[in-house]
């Protein structure tokens, strides 16, 4: 079954049938990542305009990385350097944007609902990097499918999520996709950062809140540790002190978990604050899995919102032969035979 996609904005309105699709199109682009040469043609000629109006490191850096691995060329606009700062609104900066003729539109903004509002008034695809707090849908894609490597399914799991939640897109798009496969949510953090309105965003999807460490990591199949959100937060927060010796994941409270319980954690990553260095770096974290599966499930969303309507042929774009550098005149032939001279 082949599903056609028009933006990527959230994952809420998709069906399981349609997540298990993005990421099993996700799955042969991991291939690539593992070749010396990474480069492929599929979408040679496109240009992805990269439009973040919210500062961004690791999304950007990897929706970039995609789209140059799919052969696209890409055009970047960054909060600090926008226009935005010169009074113009998000709508004219996208229809700026619009007007260089891109062929799809990555974008990032502080506002809930922006990627949709910009979506409905663009002829071009919009992919959703992150709306304020409402969803970010390939970081939920890029766990999902780094959750279904390790353990062979994303169904029937308990997964807990510990830390800043109200504030939290990526714990959102969790939720909405793993609650589709049966997956059991335990919601953990200091009270005012566990709203319980919450609990009943996924209507059918099992969701409880506890603010205790202990019984929230109890029998968990999966920990997904958040970072402390200070730039969102209004309220009065909570200490470091308090914060670390509260909610810290560290080696002794991770035992009260399963014995093969995953770590996961979006980044970036608070040391010695929500997450010590040795759960961090132990067996059980898939915090750098996570980062390369990024660029392999947004290679997916790219291709599939770029070429997926023009493509007819069924064979997936990461069984291409990648694409080779231009050797240059000099370079000499792998069977060209070396000559030596008298005094060699």
């Amino acid at each position: 079954m082949t599903y056609r996609f028009r933006d990527l904005l959230a994952l809420e309105p998709l069906s399981a049938a349609e997540l298990t699709f993005l990421l099993d199109q996700s799955k042969p682009f991991q291939e690539i990542q593992r070749h010396p040469l990474k480069k492929l043609a599929t979408l040679r000629g496109k240009t992805v305009a990269l439009a973040f109006f919210e500062t961004s490191t690791r999304t950007r850096i990897s929706f970039n990385t995609a789209a140059s691995r799919l052969g696209a060329d890409t055009m970047n606009l960054q909060a600090e350097a926008s226009s935005l700062k010169k009074g113009e609104t998000l709508l004219d900066t996208a229809f700026n944007l619009n007007a260089m003729k891109p062929d799809c539109l990555v974008m990032r903004h502080s506002a809930s609902g922006a990627a949709d509002y910009v979506a409905g008034r663009l002829d071009i695809p919009v992919i959703n990097a992150g709306d304020g707090t409402h969803e970010h849908p390939s970081q939920g894609l890029l766990d999902a499918l780094t959750i279904r490597d390790r353990k062979g399914t994303i169904e029937d799991l308990n997964v807990t999520i510990l830390g800043d939640l109200s504030h939290s897109r990526v714990a959102r798009s969790n939720i909405h996709l793993l609650g589709k496969f049966g997956c059991r949510f335990t919601l953990c953090g200091p009270a005012m950062w566990v709203p319980r309105e919450l609990e009943k965003i996924a209507p059918g999807t099992a969701i409880r809140s506890v603010y205790k460490i202990a019984e929230a990591v109890e029998d968990a199949d999966v920990i997904i540790m958040l970072r402390v959100q200070t730039e969102r937060q209004q309220e009065a927060s909570i200490s470091t002190n308090d914060y670390i010796h509260g909610y810290q994941l560290n080696a002794e409270r991770l035992k009260r978990a399963k014995p093969d319980a995953l770590v996961l954690h979006p980044g970036p990553m608070n040391r010695g604050i929500e997450i010590t260095p040795e759960v961090a770096d132990g067996p059980q974290s898939c915090v750098l899995e996570q980062v390369t599966n990024g660029v392999a499930v947004r290679m997916a969303i790219l291709y599939l919102l770029i070429a997926g309507d023009d493509s007819d042929d069924t064979t997936h774009p990461a069984a291409q032969t990648p694409l080779t550098h231009n050797r240059r005149a000099t370079d000499r032939s792998a069977d060209q035979p070396v000559t030596k001279g008298k005094d060699s």
